[in-house]
């Protein structure tokens, strides 16, 4: 086993989690109007599913940088 592959891997896995984060946050300050965690606390489904769907979106855009 290799392991500078396995440290590669966990510091690709800390940039993705990281770059997530300061994504989300980006697309939060830019869209003031809506509190997207106390719509969530609501139970509004609606911004579950942009939420969810903003996720799947960067991770794929930060899959393909990394990878």
């Amino acid at each position: 086993m290799e392991w500078t592959i396995v440290g590669m891997n966990i510091l690709y896995a800390v940039a993705g989690v990281v770059l997530m984060y300061l994504s989300y946050r980006a697309i939060d300050k830019l869209t003031p109007e809506v509190n997207f965690a106390a719509e969530l606390q609501k139970g509004n489904v609606a911004v579950a599913i942009f939420i969810g769907a903003l996720f799947l979106a960067i991770a794929i855009i930060i899959g393909g940088a990394l990878g």
